[in-house]
């Protein structure tokens, strides 16, 4: 693949994601994007990620097309049958905060060349900015969520101090949330992420932990999201009021497309593995995380929309197999952006619902934690290109109804709105849309950050020289004076 010319080869950027798919993902697609600026990037997971990686021929690949990518791993400090996900993530969360720091640190003073900044994922914010100051780099935090996602973390403790939490129980769910500014009365306390849920004694370390974390950001240089002006512009703008230094170059998928388009490099192939029969039809997504009985009744109900036999688990695959395809995994970008696709269930994972309204795909939304309950809220009445199941009993028949409502009987509704949501993720993704030029401003960043240490290092080294000036500590956010003697 042909890279961008004419940038300097000396900036050397370390990222570092949680270590989970949806982190991992969607922090790869930016290492991609500085790598065809010909930028050395560093990107830092840990040993069982990289196994993942490597047994689906992801690294091998990236590193043919990205000369200047490199991988460094660690051990994250679990037996290996740990499932690492799930109701077991926090325990992956634990050991990256108590063990991960000096493998991290010791990969960030090693990397040649010297590293400009350190990008880390800021779900990690205190273990991010420690290690960073005391390596003396410049640290940016990216976070994976929605920016209304990071920005509700943002106010946990007005919400706090609002009496707006906690969630005093199911009879408090559909109380509307007041106090966020810039998403006033958007929200109810059943869309607000689910570690804000249950009772106060066994909420409060959870949601406490990932407030403080987020309030992190604010000693960080700058702030990346992956999101665009035109989809979250009045939270972007209240994140501002905070972050000065705010990154919104999202969807990342379609980003990378159009540099590489740019660059001279070819576009991954859609697949051809979609439904044939209609010009539409319904895709699954994140199935690895349905469990058996999510799993039939999502399935039963999608494949009864146009009628059909009611079917037991057991005979899923045999009875979808004249009006649906079941796969254990499926490049989902591509499913997605193939034209047969004309609706997509999903568990509302930020990368998921980007992609899917980068791809004009309306949604049924099926959310089970975390931020995804944020993300379904937003897509069905925000965005309105979409259907939410949040906290229904959910049984075929639901999901059949569901499912007849999308394809079927506001069809022309949902698909009107989901493709004029595309066209502007398109056009902030294309040259002189927001996030291309979003992305742009952060070059130039990384390239004043790249001057002043280099312009730093050189008054440094004449004062050495001299022994006129006394040497100063480099710091780690902002270039610095040398004291007078």
């Amino acid at each position: 693949m042909k890279t961008e010319e004419n940038t300097n080869t000396h900036i050397h950027v370390a990222i570092f994601p949680c270590p989970s798919q949806g982190h991992v993902s969607s922090m790869l697609k930016l290492a991609q994007l500085l790598s065809l600026h010909r930028f050395h990037v560093t990107f830092i997971t840990t040993d069982y990620i990289q196994c993942r990686l490597q047994r689906f021929g992801a690294t091998e690949a990236l590193l043919r097309t990205y000369p200047t990518l490199q991988f460094k791993t660690f051990p994250d400090g679990l037996p290996l049958d740990h499932p690492r996900s799930g109701v077991s993530a926090p325990d992956l969360f634990n050991c990256i905060n108590s063990h991960a720091k000096p493998h991290i640190k010791h990969i960030l003073l090693s990397a040649k060349p010297t590293l400009t900044c350190f990008i880390g994922d800021g779900i990690f914010g205190a273990l991010t900015i420690e290690v960073a100051n005391e390596v003396a780099i410049p640290i940016i935090h990216f976070r994976t969520t929605s920016a209304s996602c990071f920005w509700t973390f943002f106010c946990v403790p007005k919400l706090y101090e609002c009496n707006q939490l906690p969630i005093t129980g199911e009879e408090d769910m559909d109380r509307v949330i007041t106090c966020i500014p810039g998403m006033e009365n958007m929200y109810r306390c059943r869309d607000l992420p689910s570690f804000c849920r249950g009772t106060q004694s066994n909420i409060v370390h959870p949601i406490d932990s990932l407030a403080f974390e987020t309030g992190e950001t604010l000693k960080a240089s700058a702030l990346i999201l992956n999101t665009f002006e035109d989809l979250e512009g009045p939270v972007l703008a209240q994140i501002r009021l905070h972050i000065p230094q705010v990154f919104a170059i999202g969807p990342l998928h379609a980003h990378l497309n159009s540099r590489q388009e740019d660059s001279g490099g070819a576009q991954t192939t859609p697949s051809t593995n979609c439904p044939r029969h209609h010009d539409k039809g319904e895709t699954l997504g994140d199935m690895a995380r349905f469990g058996e009985e999510q799993e039939a009744v999502s399935v039963g109900g999608a494949s009864r929309h146009g009628g059909g036999d009611d079917r037991v688990p057991a005979e899923l695959e045999e009875g979808t197999r004249e009006r649906g395809f079941i796969v254990g995994w499926a490049p989902q970008e591509e499913v997605l952006a193939h034209r047969a696709v004309g609706g997509f269930l999903t568990h509302s994972g930020w990368n998921s619902t980007l992609e899917s309204v980068a791809g004009g795909v309306p949604m049924i939304c099926w959310p089970s934690f975390g931020d995804q309950h944020v993300n379904s809220r937003f897509v069905s009445e925000i965005c309105r290109v979409g259907l939410d199941m949040k906290d229904l009993a959910c049984d075929r028949n639901l999901v059949e109804k569901m499912v007849n409502d999308l394809m079927e009987h506001r069809r022309e509704e949902f698909l009107n709105s989901a493709q004029a949501l595309a066209m502007l993720a398109k056009h902030s993704a294309s040259p002189g849309g927001s996030s291309y030029s979003d992305f742009d401003r952060f070059i130039i960043m990384l390239e004043v950050i790249l001057v002043s240490k280099t312009m730093f290092s050189d008054r440094k080294a004449n004062a050495n020289d001299s022994s006129s000036v006394p040497n100063t500590p480099l710091d780690g956010r902002h270039s610095s004076e040398a004291s007078n003697p």
